[in-house]
């Protein structure tokens, strides 16, 4: 809805970040886990994964932030708000407003969205599928769980925060949950496509 929209964010969003560290705890995962997967895939595999997992992420960020806008657009109607008192929202900084309504719609059309983290969730699901006894842990709690359990309790974590509206225990706030879930989607997908192909030509029935 945005007329600064341009058709190229999608792809370049997931190069941007917002901060130093947020950078740094990206290409941390990156390198942790993407590079195993390289190993395995070659460049060009997994440079189409990683892209493909950072659209998935972009597309489902803004899926939820379309509804959430008309959502809130439609309900401001139906409370008597006219088109310019809407459009003056639309055309301040972002702000800290008194109205759970007014501030949904301003938020889900100004906040920005940048970062590789739904692309490294589509890494991380793919690390899950390959190796899905590797033991992972939290940094700074040392107590190891195994992919297979790690990777989806993060998963849920981010789901239920994501409808929350914040991160549930009080932590991560800024954080594009949908995003990281919309990274994870298209990365299982695309796991469970190429192990079904992969059994499918290994069939001895055929």
């Amino acid at each position: 809805e945005s007329e600064m929209f341009k058709f190229w964010q999608p792809i370049t969003h997931m190069f941007m970040h917002g901060s130093p560290m947020h950078l740094l705890f990206n290409m941390f995962g990156l390198y942790m886990f993407g590079s195993i997967l390289e190993q395995f895939w070659g460049g060009k595999k997994f440079l189409f994964f990683y892209l493909s997992c950072g659209l998935g992420a972009a597309l489902l960020h803004q899926g939820v932030n379309y509804y959430e806008f008309h959502s809130s657009y439609n309900s401001l109607i139906e409370l008597g708000a006219t088109q310019d008192f809407i459009n003056e929202i639309l055309k301040q900084p972002v702000y800290n407003y008194n109205d759970s309504i007014v501030q949904t719609l301003s938020d889900s059309y100004k906040i920005r969205a940048v970062g590789a983290s739904g692309a490294i969730y589509g890494i991380l699901v793919a690390f899950g599928f390959m190796f899905p006894n590797e033991k992972l842990m939290l940094m700074f709690i040392p107590i190891g769980i195994k992919a297979k359990f790690f990777i989806p309790a993060l998963l849920v974590y981010d789901f239920l925060s994501g409808l929350n509206g914040s991160s549930i225990f009080g932590f991560g706030g800024g954080v594009a949950h949908f995003a990281h879930i919309g990274g994870a989607l298209i990365g299982f997908v695309m796991m469970w496509y190429w192990k079904k192909n992969q059994f499918d030509k290994n069939r001895w029935d055929r």
